[in-house]
């Protein structure tokens, strides 16, 4: 018997194997990358949304805080004030759907 050469063909059939293995393994860990880079991606442009929804959200609190005229018009709006000068005339819906 040849062992020289048995011994050769197995480390090759080990290396082989070695190199399969890492393939598939990094193969899989590319994979796995490019899905958390569009998570990430995902995440970034929500988080450009959320920002900019609370720069408004900031921005109409600080106009809240420092604009009478608004705060007047919203208390009209939704609560339905008036002055002691002026009228409401409220018109009802006669019209059937």
């Amino acid at each position: 018997m040849n062992w020289p050469k048995i011994i050769s063909g197995v480390f090759l059939a080990i290396f082989a194997a070695m190199v399969v293995w890492s393939g598939v393994f990094f193969l899989q860990m590319h994979r796995d990358l490019t899905a958390l880079r569009a998570q990430e991606a995902l995440g970034q442009r929500r988080l450009a949304d959320a920002q900019t929804r609370l720069a408004a959200q900031q921005r109409y609190l600080d106009r809240l805080q420092h604009d009478p005229a608004l705060v007047e018009s919203i208390i009209r709006q939704k609560l339905g004030y008036v002055r002691t000068e002026e009228f409401v005339f409220r018109f009802e819906d006669t019209r059937t759907p």
